[in-house]
């Protein structure tokens, strides 16, 4: 296979294996309610079950970049793959929540291999000026994953009338995705490595060969600016993930409507925002592309289009004014729910797409897979902490909520500004 068609074949492989990972995170908050019941817990627990998801997931991505830039991404992500999916069907088999939790725990201990892993074989395979476009055209899969979660989900639910056969079938699905990794990847040829790694390299006027130490990284600037970014904007993202479709489905039991009718509404609409989140965070990331084409700096053109795209976040703040506004039917409250959702989508997916490139440019290739596990190790333990904040709080004070995710991204945007430039190791790094 040439290498010019291998490196796409290797983003739709990657692409379809994080739709895989969605697909299995996005069980537990659709599939909520039969779960709840068939443990008999409440709210508070639900939100403990996810945190030991988050906290596993934050554990381990620092430790998958690790991994990653010293195995390479083809290892670490083949074992992500295959653990995950088996912790998948653990998680259907599980004859108590105890058992559940700890299946969920091992699924957040792999799924973070996928993004460290699958960003350098991004940065390996693609030069500067087409690589947020690729990257993006991966981690778009998890935005598809949870536009589809959604209709598969609740489709696989009634004809199998069990939540225990939806886990096992996601399983089985990512079993057939990591053999088909296994045989799509391949370490890129010189030709290659001579248009990406390389050239970056000379072009910013680093050694090939010179790289941080791990202690090194944590006094570099940009690397402390990349965690505050992830553990302040990510929150929103995970919000999104873990409590949208709950939410869309106490707003249907709170005008009267069955589980089922619910389930069935979530199937045709819970999915519209993650699709429009997904187109929104590719057109963001080729527009920074197209910048840097038309002769903008890379970290410029980065900057310029995620700082513009954080001025959408006061949105967030409006959506529990709508959900609870009794003079608007209760169609219409859902429709423009929906509409508040798409525009979070598009910021959530927006930051999500173009950060992780922006970051790991700043850095030598063989460092690029820490700092990616790093920074985004600290968006999930944000994620944890406000996780907790949500569970432990009446969704009748959701209004205050609502109003700090509107200010996260405004905030994570001066951090941008402010930390992220080019670091250039030394001999004492």
């Amino acid at each position: 296979m040439k290498p010019t068609n291998r490196k796409w074949y290797i983003v739709a492989t990657m692409f379809i294996a994080i739709i895989c990972n969605y697909l299995d995170r996005q069980l537990l908050s659709i599939l909520k309610p039969e779960i709840l019941d068939h443990f008999g817990i409440g709210n508070l627990e639900y939100a403990w079950i996810v945190n030991v998801f988050l906290i596993c997931y934050a554990t381990m991505y620092p430790i998958s970049g690790i991994l990653v830039d010293k195995f390479g991404p083809k290892r670490v992500m083949l074992g992500g793959i295959t653990i995950w999916s088996l912790a998948c069907i653990g998680g259907g088999m599980a004859p108590n929540v105890t058992v559940f939790a700890i299946c969920r725990g091992i699924l957040g201990l792999a799924e973070p291999t996928i993004f460290a892993g699958q960003l350098i074989a991004v940065t390996m395979w693609f030069e500067k000026r087409q690589r947020a476009t690729a990257n993006s055209l991966c981690t778009n899969g998890g935005s598809i994953g949870a536009v589809i979660a959604p209709v598969v989900i609740a489709w696989l639910m009634g004809y199998f009338d069990s939540w225990q056969n939806v886990f096992y079938i996601a399983g089985i699905t990512g079993l057939v995705i990591a053999l088909v990794w296994q045989f799509i990847y391949t370490t890129p040829p010189q030709e290659i490595l001579e248009k990406t790694v390389n050239a970056d390299k000379k072009s910013e006027g680093k050694t090939v060969q010179r790289s941080f130490s791990l202690g090194g990284l944590f006094r570099t600037k940009t690397l402390w600016g990349g965690v505050l970014i992830r553990l302040i904007s990510d929150p929103v993202w995970y919000f999104c993930c873990f409590w949208l479709p709950g939410f869309l489905r106490t707003m249907g039991e709170n005008e009267g409507l069955s589980n089922e009718q619910t389930l069935n509404m979530i199937q045709w609409i819970g999915g519209i925002p993650f699709l429009v989140g997904a187109a929104g965070g590719i057109l963001t990331s080729m527009w920074s592309d197209v910048l840097i084409r038309r002769g903008m700096e890379a970290l410029r053109a980065r900057k310029k289009v995620l700082i513009t795209m954080a001025f959408l976040a006061p949105f967030v703040a409006v959506v529990p004014f709508v959900s609870d506004c009794a003079a608007i039917s209760f169609t219409w409250r859902v429709t423009l729910v929906i509409a508040l959702f798409c525009i979070i989508a598009v910021l959530c997916n927006s930051w999500l797409y173009t950060a992780p490139v922006t970051l790991v440019e700043q850095f030598p290739i063989k460092n690029a897979a820490s700092v990616m596990g790093i920074c985004c190790g600290a968006g999930a333990l944000g994620s944890v902490v406000f996780n907790q904040f949500v569970g432990s709080i009446p969704e009748s004070a959701w209004t205050i909520l609502f109003c700090v995710m509107g200010t996260l991204h405004l905030i994570a945007a001066v951090v941008m500004w402010r930390m992220v430039r080019p670091e250039k190791p030394t001999e004492n790094c």
